[in-house]
């Protein structure tokens, strides 16, 4: 039997969660962002102002230009998260096999329901809606890659100013020529740049990637290419993955105003330093690569590094760190944009760690540092684990 994947994207979920909590909304072009004086941006739209071209991640101000009616809501994350995990719940009394990959977008593994795909998924969407009052897509086909296309296609092809509630099924060995026609920046890997490379090839659809040598891509893009090959052809066999690893946490701010005080910027990224510290002692993380996002006036933005000695998670040192970032690439007087502070390399505590958790980590590495010595001087046997407290040795 293959593989059955569902893909659910809530539909405008900011908005439609605002429309529960006004009704008046309904109807009218508003949008859930930041404020078009303060260097805002469109976090989502309602589908009557998607009708004037405005879209996610646009700057509220360019919005407003679009739509002088536009009306632009705060949003409220506390209230997005309650409903966000109660259409988890649902999902998950359908199956264990769930994939949240963002506050409104989820994956699940409905190969072993004995459901027809169809019923499956008006039956989910009929249960969100009359739960939790939410409208939501549905794409449906044998993995990962091409359930999220479809859900993506389905919607697309609903012209309406209201909530599309798609469902989108390519059925199994249909992969490749669902993907034919669509051009080839749908599909995952392939940003401007590696489409302007493929067009100069005259590689346009997905299609015409599909049907290009494997090796010739390879030898143009190395690895990437022989992904690009693999995913035009519809396969991914990736898992649904029911716990994700948080790879990075992270914070920044976009300055109302462009900032050059240097007060303003350390008191910035000891704030950043400081949440981020919380974050991951409330996750049992620790991390050893802490970064730094700066961006200019002119939209240039670069990232910075730098690894720790040893993983911590505590505020002072990933302050200190990205302090020493900031010192090394920001001249005193110019002008910042927008400035981020993230930790990643992040994992649990080791067990062995813990044993040392009274222990700073400078004491640690010379503790090391005088046990590498005494093995150099004397062999490795030397030194070796003691035996619990009254044991008995056997002659």
């Amino acid at each position: 039997m293959p593989r059955r994947i569902t893909h659910i994207d809530l539909d405008a979920f900011y908005c439609a969660v605002e429309e529960q909590n006004d009704p008046s909304l309904r109807g009218k072009p508003f949008a859930v962002g930041g404020h078009p004086n303060r260097r805002g941006v469109i976090s989502s739209c309602s589908y009557i102002a998607r009708s004037y071209g405005i879209r996610s991640a646009m700057p509220t101000a360019r919005a407003v230009q679009l739509c002088s009616e536009l009306i632009i809501l705060p949003g409220r994350r506390k209230e997005y998260s309650i409903k966000s995990r109660k259409v988890m719940n649902i999902l998950r009394s359908y199956t264990p096999n769930i994939e949240q990959i963002s506050i409104d977008e989820a994956f699940l593994d409905i190969s072993e329901l004995n459901k027809n795909d169809l019923a499956l998924a008006q039956e989910l969407q009929m249960e969100i809606l009359q739960t939790t009052g939410l409208p939501c897509s549905i794409g449906i086909a044998s993995n990962k890659l091409v359930a999220k296309i479809a859900t993506d296609i389905g919607k697309s092809a609903i012209k309406t100013t209201t909530y599309p509630n798609a469902i989108q099924i390519v059925p199994p060995g249909e992969e490749t020529s669902f993907l034919a026609l669509l051009p080839t920046e749908i599909l995952w890997g392939i940003g401007p740049k590696t489409a302007s490379q493929l067009g100069k090839l005259g590689i346009h659809t997905i299609g015409n990637l599909a049907t290009w040598p494997q090796e010739d891509l390879i030898k143009r893009f190395g690895q990437v290419g022989y992904e690009l090959s693999r995913r035009a052809k519809g396969i991914d066999n990736r898992e649904v993955v029911s716990q994700r690893i948080t790879k990075s946490i992270s914070q920044e701010i976009t300055f109302s105003e462009n900032v050059s005080d240097e007060r303003i910027l350390r008191n910035q990224i000891l704030k950043q330093s400081n949440n981020i510290s919380k974050t991951m002692e409330k996750s049992n993380l620790l991390g050893y690569v802490v970064k730094i996002k700066l961006r200019w006036p002119d939209f240039t933005t670069i990232t910075r590094q730098t690894t720790l000695p040893h993983p911590t998670e505590k505020g002072d040192a990933i302050y200190k760190a990205a302090l020493s970032l900031l010192l090394d690439n920001w001249k005193p007087g110019l002008p910042v944009r927008l400035l981020g502070v993230g930790v990643s390399g992040l994992n649990p505590p080791s067990r062995q760690l813990s044993l040392w958790d009274t222990m700073d980590y400078k004491k640690l590495a010379q503790l090391e540092a005088a046990i590498y010595e005494v093995k150099q001087r004397f062999g490795d046997a030397s030194i070796q684990q003691g035996l619990p407290k009254n044991s008995i040795i056997q002659k």
